[in-house]
């Protein structure tokens, strides 16, 4: 398998009998790979690298929170930020007070810096076939 006219992507993903997957991993304190994200989808906010599948997660703890999708966006002085795209529950309306309710619901369960400081509400995020989230079409959509 090869990376269609792209010779240095493919040596860099095959390496013998390995694969370079680009999947990101933490060992957990009970011995359990908790999946991270993406090496590219990965943000460094304030020097120090950000999941936004962990952003992601907290998101959609919060009642009115269907589904969420998390990508880097700089803010007035270049230094990226995450923009978090919510797909709210029936019955809920995107309002400032919901996002700034958002928010601190991130602020309560992650590292200060890992909360969203743009949060947009759409009526759906951009998917595969397959129903994986294209985050490339998010941050087409915010530049």
């Amino acid at each position: 398998m090869t990376y269609w006219n792209n010779r240095d992507k493919t040596r860099d993903t095959f390496q013998g009998s390995w694969t370079r997957s680009g999947d990101k991993y933490s060992l957990d304190a009970d011995g359990y790979y908790v999946y991270s994200g993406r090496s590219d989808d990965m943000l460094k906010v304030g020097g120090i690298y950000v999941s936004p599948v962990e952003v992601e997660s907290a998101l959609i703890t919060h009642p009115a929170v269907l589904e969420a999708a998390v990508i880097g966006r700089a803010d007035d002085e270049k230094l990226i930020k995450p923009q978090a795209y919510v797909v709210l529950k029936a019955g809920h309306q995107g309002t400032p007070a919901l996002a700034d309710e958002l928010r601190q619901h991130v602020k309560d369960r992650l590292a200060p810096y890992k909360y969203p400081r743009w949060i947009e509400f759409i009526d759906e995020l951009p998917k595969t076939a397959t129903g994986k989230i294209q985050r490339f079409k998010l941050r087409a959509s915010a530049s």
